[in-house]
């Protein structure tokens, strides 16, 4: 009795972390309903989640770091479930809208535009989590999520290059402060495919090994893709495949939105010789809003993952305002603001000014900063 109470105990808190699971009915509805029901992941997303952010205000409670990993079983297993799901999720609602004519192009838009933000907003942040751990089984997950979006070298991109040179020139997902992010993802697009290879054979040639060694992980990733973009065609003709194609991007516009605001203006300070200081919290924005960290099993605690970047979601911990910088609100809403740079800069900008003169009053030039070079560091 007393482990089934436990194991009742552990199930509930993690509930809420769950609660991703119900964009799939949500888009089962919209495909075969259509009218404004293909409205309801966006929705529920965008808008529902920050009601709910602005209503349950913040969590400030921090998990033992020290708990056992059979105490986490709940919360990973929302993760270990979610490729399956969201395979079958993606691929049904594929060759359903093909295969009918109850959605007219205009639903189908804004219908694939809800699936994007599942596979984006859902599936990538999943994926961000297992790519992570040292778990084989895990890491293969993520891949397959992150091949739904046509987006495997980031984690190429974001092991080697992200988290060693966050906060400096040599990091293109480190949004510079003014910069807008339609130039910032373009920036992104451009530059980090590059780097993620790079990353990858300067890794096999100190094992003196070539870039075409069958462990250089791109060819894993150009199958996985491969084999997704032939199943979107099988199952829908050409319209199944631009439709996979148009979620793709709508899952890496989601993507890199969360990661301009994740770091926006934030940079580690420069100690001469080519040589930064170390991560610390201070070089992430932090978000303790309730409802959006269930959603994004706690992705907005941003600060303690680059602090210790293998820690499972639900040990992660939120610090205060003496210790990171805050959002002023969750991710969706946050995100959304993004894509309005004016007034993105009246929210933001004074805040990144803060943050300067709280933790550097003794950089007097930031010119190098804004411009992202470094006695001769190129931006």
């Amino acid at each position: 009795m007393m482990s089934d109470t436990a194991d009742l105990n552990r199930f509930t808190r993690a509930a809420p972390f769950w609660l991703s699971l119900l964009m799939v009915p949500l888009i089962v509805i919209g495909g075969t309903v259509g009218g404004w029901t293909v409205l309801l992941v966006p929705l529920y997303g965008f808008g529902l989640f920050s009601v709910l952010d602005r209503l349950l205000g913040l969590n400030s409670e921090n998990a033992d770091p020290q708990t056992e990993e059979a105490d986490l079983f709940w919360y990973r297993a929302v993760t270990l479930i979610w490729a399956p799901v969201q395979f079958l999720t993606l691929f049904w609602v594929i060759w359903y809208t093909t295969h009918t004519d109850t959605l007219g192009l205009l639903e189908v838009i804004i219908l694939f535009y809800g699936v994007g933000a599942m596979t984006g907003a859902i599936g990538i942040v999943y994926a961000h989590e297992l790519m992570h751990q040292k778990n084989r089984e895990e890491r293969w997950l993520g891949d397959i999520l992150l091949s739904m979006a046509l987006y495997c070298h980031f984690r190429s991109e974001h092991l080697l290059v992200h988290h060693v040179a966050v906060g400096t020139p040599k990091d293109a997902v480190t949004a510079r402060y003014n910069e807008s992010f339609p130039h910032f993802f373009w920036r992104v697009l451009r530059d980090c495919p590059r780097s993620a290879w790079n990353a990858e054979v300067a890794k096999l040639k100190r094992k003196d090994m070539p870039a075409t060694d069958p462990r250089n992980p791109f060819w894993r990733y150009a199958a996985l893709q491969g084999g997704m973009l032939l199943l979107a065609l099988i199952l829908g003709g050409l319209p199944g495949l631009l439709l996979f194609l148009y979620q793709a991007f709508v899952a890496v516009w989601m993507l890199e939105l969360t990661n301009y605001v994740e770091h926006y203006g934030l940079t580690r300070k420069y100690l001469g010789n080519g040589r930064f200081e170390h991560v610390k919290p201070h070089h992430s924005w932090n978000a303790a809003h309730t409802a959006t960290n269930w959603l994004l099993i706690n992705l907005q605690r941003h600060s303690d993952h680059h602090t210790k970047p293998d820690r499972r979601f639900p040990l992660l911990q939120t610090y205060g305002n003496g210790e990171a910088p805050q959002l002023p609100f969750g991710y969706p809403a946050m995100t959304i603001m993004a894509m309005i740079p004016p007034l993105w800069r009246r929210k933001m900008n004074p805040r990144v000014r803060n943050w300067r003169k709280m933790y550097y009053p003794e950089i007097t030039d930031w010119a190098p900063y804004k411009t992202g070079r470094h006695e001769g560091l190129a931006g």
